[in-house]
């Protein structure tokens, strides 16, 4: 299949798994444990109706909004991705040109193949960096500065990754750091040409934010022992707060699955957070990430934005996050998807279908500006206006039945 013949991104994903190694597709397309938490995120969002209405003037539609007040062509972000190099050669350098291109926020991993430099010197554009908090204070010290001086105007601080979830088919593949080198691995890589031709037309292959930047990493090998120890177990909300002093611009905290945790969030100065359960990657069991949305929506009302990651396959799925109140929705697997299909236009490839679908699911709904979507947009709104939704299968409560008259 061409790219031009991708229609959606289950497309794309059919695609990529033709062209990446597998132990790198399946590091992007798994979860942790049973992956039920990854499962739930897509099929409870499928579950959610929306509510067509007619006659309706649709001329002059607009995807236009804001996010943590910087104004966007659709309220869509390219989410922080781990590893996204090894899914093509410089994919964190694709996926910023396309952001850049489109009007939507990149927001870089701590964990990327392509560093923050290598990032702001191919991209002349304002980009966001996702950290995670590890307990060599000033290594993270630093990391906070280069993004800082590389200019990027948002800093999504993650707090769900203290410790790893256990990914099975990462373990089953030999996928550590570095990968576990042997036939499988080989023969993993020589199915894939393509791949490696382009793979050998790139220095960037490691961990670029930390190889050469924290004490005692100078190689793939010295990383593996790094980070088995690093992620702070310790981090708490004090640790956040100092951290939110500390960067001079949009702070932004993903991981939010629970109310009160929001308000924490808020209480520190957030100016965002995003609702998450890190893909279904972490605790699996934990509920979807649309089936808490609204309840987190309302627990923090206007005092802050929040934003969705979780699932989303279609601009049919951002609706329904706007729909449930989200003020911006991120978008982590679908990229990648894109990315391994065809690199820098695969990745265009994908934002097109997620745009075109949201425009027309939007005119579908009855709506011209994409600000307005609303809880009207959902065939249950009624019942919408008190969060419904069950964790993981998306289940409603059942009403006890009325008794009787005698």
């Amino acid at each position: 299949m061409r790219l031009d013949q991708a229609l959606t991104i289950a497309d794309l994903k059919a695609m990529a798994r033709d062209r990446v190694p597998r132990m790198f597709f399946d590091y992007a397309d798994s979860g942790s444990w049973t992956e039920s938490t990854y499962r739930w995120n897509s099929e409870d969002l499928q579950k959610i109706r929306l509510e067509q209405r007619v006659a309706v003037n649709l001329s002059g539609r607009s995807l236009e909004s804001e996010m943590v007040g910087r104004k966007v062509s659709m309220p869509v972000a390219i989410a922080p991705t781990g590893l996204t190099g090894m899914q093509h050669a410089d994919g964190e350098i694709h996926g910023a040109r396309v952001a850049a291109e489109l009007g939507i926020p990149f927001v870089l991993s701590t964990m990327s193949i392509c560093s923050i430099e290598a990032i702001a010197q191919a991209v002349k554009h304002p980009f966001w960096f996702q950290l995670y908090v590890m307990r060599d204070v000033d290594f993270v010290e630093n990391l906070i500065s280069r993004a800082e001086n590389a200019g990027c105007d948002a800093l999504v601080l993650t707090l769900d990754l203290q410790i790893l979830g256990q990914r099975h088919k990462d373990i089953r593949n030999g996928l550590g750091v570095p990968p576990k080198r042997g036939l499988k691995m080989l023969s993993q890589l020589l199915a894939r040409p393509r791949w490696c031709m382009d793979m050998l037309g790139t220095k960037n292959r490691s961990f670029g934010n930390i190889v050469g930047h924290a004490k005692g990493v100078s190689d793939m090998t010295s990383l593996s022992t790094w980070t088995t120890e690093q992620f702070d177990l310790e981090l708490n909300w004090e640790k956040a707060e100092k951290l939110r002093k500390r960067w001079p611009r949009k702070f932004i905290v993903k991981g939010i699955m629970n109310a009160d945790d929001a308000r924490m969030a808020v209480k520190i100065g957030a100016d965002a957070i995003i609702v998450s359960n890190h893909g279904g990657r972490q605790l699996d069991g934990a509920p979807s990430s649309i089936s808490v949305l609204r309840e987190i929506v309302e627990a923090v009302g206007d005092k802050v934005e929040v934003h969705f990651d979780g699932g989303i396959t279609g601009g049919q799925d951002v609706l329904r996050a706007l729909a449930l109140g989200a003020k911006g929705t991120y978008i982590g697997r679908a990229w990648l998807y894109g990315l391994g299909a065809g690199g820098e236009a695969g990745v265009r490839r994908a934002l097109e279908i997620i745009r075109r679908e949201l425009d027309l699911t939007m005119a579908f709904c009855g709506e011209r500006d994409v600000k307005n979507v609303g809880l009207h947009n959902l065939h249950e709104h009624r019942k919408l206006a008190k969060p419904v939704l069950a964790g993981g299968a998306g289940k409603r409560r059942a009403k006890p039945a009325a008794k009787k008259k005698r």
